[in-house]
């Protein structure tokens, strides 16, 4: 298949790729500069210069290709809702350009569903009013173009895609505790946040590109809920720092931005997903990476 890619050069994109190669799939990747252009073309996938603010530009890109994954998004957090703009205008040109083919759309979400007193899961529809919105409404257009002729399909990412390298809002925690010596989670730290390996979070990409159904959401959750607290007094642990349950006034000054999710409480159940496309996650979980060579 050939297959269009945004976010090709990212974190879990550049693991996507290699997911697709490895299974035959020839990939054009959208580059937003020469240099990028040249890391694509020296792994073997052709280039594509463009940015995912040109939605014509994504839209003939995907008219010309077999299948569609979007994986880039904008995390300049000053520029949040501008990225979900953004991000609303490439799903929906890219999905315009696919109506009517059969071909497949897989687009990249969140876990923005509200279910307080449970996990969330496959069946529960993204947040499309509140702050979740940003990546809720993009979602809600993919999944929509399921009606309109399109094999859409979204993977939800969690908080934490991880491994030696970044670890996704963990990353935050880790930098504020090096900066203020204490690391630090609010409350009793009983909320919790779900996790995924980006090896095993790029499979779930691959598989629902290969078989993934109209309409299809999936959960790449390898760890449904680990509580803040241990995800703290891991780093603190392994960083040689106390940890200490802070007070909301507290969190603002310790934590920075991150205040915010790190008082979230959203568990996440894959139990669907894994039924649906047999993915199975086989990588370390998060507590085990922070233990061992995260953090290194």
């Amino acid at each position: 298949m050939r297959v269009f890619m945004t976010g090709a050069t990212g974190f879990i994109g550049s693991i996507v790729v290699e997911e697709l190669q490895a299974a035959g799939h020839q990939v054009t990747g959208l580059a937003r500069s020469e240099e990028a252009a040249a890391a694509l073309a020296g792994r073997g996938v052709t280039a594509l210069r463009g940015d995912v603010a040109q939605p014509d530009r994504l839209a003939e890109a995907a008219r010309a290709a077999d299948g569609v994954i979007h994986c880039a998004f904008g995390h300049d957090f000053s520029k949040y809702l501008e990225a979900g703009a953004a991000d609303l205008a490439a799903v929906t040109a890219m999905a315009g350009a696919l109506a009517g083919s059969g071909k497949p759309l897989v687009v990249t979400s969140g876990l923005t569903a509200h279910t307080p007193g449970r996990p969330s899961t496959e069946a529960d529809p993204a947040d499309t009013e509140g702050f979740g919105a940003v990546r809720g409404r993009p979602e809600a257009a993919a999944l929509a173009a399921a009606g309109a002729g399109v094999r859409a399909v979204v993977v939800r990412l969690p908080p934490s895609v991880h491994d030696k390298t970044q670890q996704g809002l963990v990353s935050q925690l880790i930098a504020a505790a090096r900066a203020t010596g204490v690391s630090g989670y609010i409350g009793d730290g009983a909320n919790r946040w779900p996790a995924v390996h980006r090896r095993d979070a790029a499979r779930l990409f691959r598989l629902g590109l290969d078989l993934g159904q109209p309409g299809q959401r999936l959960h790449a959750v390898g760890e449904e809920g680990i509580p803040v607290r241990a995800i703290a007094e891991a780093i603190g642990a392994r960083l040689g720092l106390p940890t200490r349950g802070l007070t909301p006034e507290e969190a603002g000054a310790q934590l920075g931005w991150v205040a915010m999710p790190a008082a979230n409480d959203f568990p996440a159940s894959s139990a669907g997903t894994r039924q649906a496309l047999g993915w199975r996650p086989t990588h370390p979980g998060l507590l085990a990476g922070l233990a061992s060579d995260y953090l290194a």
